[in-house]
């Protein structure tokens, strides 16, 4: 199909130039240029060539006298080019002071300015000079005003000003016209203000943006949740909260453990075990077995032999043997607490279990190996090293030394060794 556009396009160009030829050699017209008593005469077509002579020779030498300007043009713009590319190398290593440097120069050129001077911000930012950071954004928002905004609400939110962070986004939001990095900003600034009414609202549109994956919004969505129960005034509103919520964001865990512990903290325990019951019941979640063992209430024998029913299914489950020893201790059962708690430190030592086994050892009047348990429940919270226990009676670490058993002869006399 190309092919017959091609012939007849060059079937139209010579039926035009035919035509035109005839036509210029028929009267091929006439030129009189009178200067200065210079006269010349000459025909349109010898006129028209002779102009568009002069315009290549004028055009020629345009570009022959802006070529070194154009080669230090291009200077400039690959050197622009490389400091931007090694100011974000130097961001993303951390080291921010050559970040900002770099940038600033990059930003020089028109066509980089913007995402220079934002990269020079959040390195100024890092590199804890606020001030800085806001001066490169006001020039940055010349060009990339929403980005900058959004910048500098993280800027102000980690300079500890999440109320202008929140006051800067506001008339965006309402309109519906914040960027997905806008959306999560607001989150994060009206968490930090307790207004978790805004951030609950500024996750829909932010889940509908879909700038997030699926574990990043998830755990954002938690967070908001979280807050949100943590600042219930009462019981009533509590559950009337909890009861509204659709059931996938009633069965995080996260999410659980606030109301439960929160539920409790109101006086409603018998709520608050139902629902941390039943989500074990539906998926075994280590976190739900501490809250479960750290709820007050009067019930703490009738939830232990409860609890100890879960060790057939989960008998190497640090936290429940963490759980059990904690509830045990509640209890003054020494010496159940001591076995649960020495098993869930063979298997995963951590200061919580530390600190149990000093419990349970002050319980039992030995305040040495208590001080023992508490030092290294601190250093194993500073990293250091954890110093052994004394020996004790352990029923976990049996005793491997060689026993001695004594012979006697037919009259009942111990016999002489050799």
């Amino acid at each position: 199909m190309r092919l017959w556009y091609g012939v007849l396009l060059a079937v139209l160009a010579a039926a035009l130039a035919a035509f035109g030829w005839h036509w210029v050699a028929e009267d091929p017209g006439y030129v009189l240029l009178r200067l200065r008593g210079w006269r010349i005469e000459t025909t349109v077509v010898a006129a028209l060539v002779i102009l568009l002579l002069a315009w290549a020779v004028l055009t020629s030498l345009w570009r022959l006298l802006r070529w070194p300007f154009g080669a230090l043009s291009r200077r400039h713009r690959r050197l622009s080019q490389q400091r931007l590319g090694a100011g974000l190398i130097a961001l993303i290593e951390g080291r921010h002071g050559d970040a900002e440097r770099d940038l600033n120069r990059a930003s020089r050129l028109d066509s980089l300015r913007g995402p220079a001077l934002l990269a020079s911000a959040e390195a100024a930012s890092r590199r804890g000079e606020p001030g800085r950071a806001l001066e490169a954004l006001d020039q940055a928002a010349q060009s990339v005003p929403q980005a900058a905004r959004v910048l500098r609400a993280r800027v102000l939110r980690r300079e500890g000003k999440p109320a202008e962070a929140l006051a800067l986004l506001l008339p965006e939001s309402d309109k519906g016209t914040l960027t997905p990095g806008g959306w999560r900003e607001l989150v994060q600034a009206a968490l930090a203000t307790g207004d978790t009414r805004r951030a609950r609202e500024a996750l829909a549109p932010l889940q509908k943006s879909g700038a997030l994956g699926h574990r990043a919004y998830a755990a954002l969505e938690a967070q908001v949740l979280v807050a949100t129960l943590n600042a219930a005034p009462d019981g009533a509103t509590l559950n009337a909260m909890w009861s509204q919520w659709p059931k996938p964001q009633r069965r995080v865990p996260a999410v659980i453990d606030a109301y439960a512990r929160r539920a409790a903290g109101f006086g409603l325990t018998l709520p608050a075990m139902d629902e941390v019951e039943s989500a074990l019941r539906r998926e075994w979640s280590p976190l739900l077995i501490e809250t479960y063992g750290s709820l007050s209430g009067d019930d703490v024998e009738a939830r232990l032999r409860r609890a100890e029913g879960w060790l057939d299914a989960h008998p190497n489950d640090a936290n429940l043997l963490l759980t059990l020893g904690r509830m045990c201790v509640r209890l003054k059962v020494w010496g159940k607490a001591h076995q649960y708690l020495q098993r869930s430190l063979a298997l995963a030592p951590g200061a919580a279990a530390w600190e149990a086994l000093g419990d349970t050892f002050a319980g039992q009047g030995d305040p040495a190996q208590a001080q023992r348990c508490y030092r290294n429940a601190l250093a194993f919270t500073r990293g250091d090293v954890v110093t052994p226990l004394a020996q004790t009676a352990n029923p976990l670490q049996p005793d491997t030394h060689p026993v001695a058993i004594e012979e006697r002869d037919a009259h009942g006399l111990p016999r002489l060794p050799g």
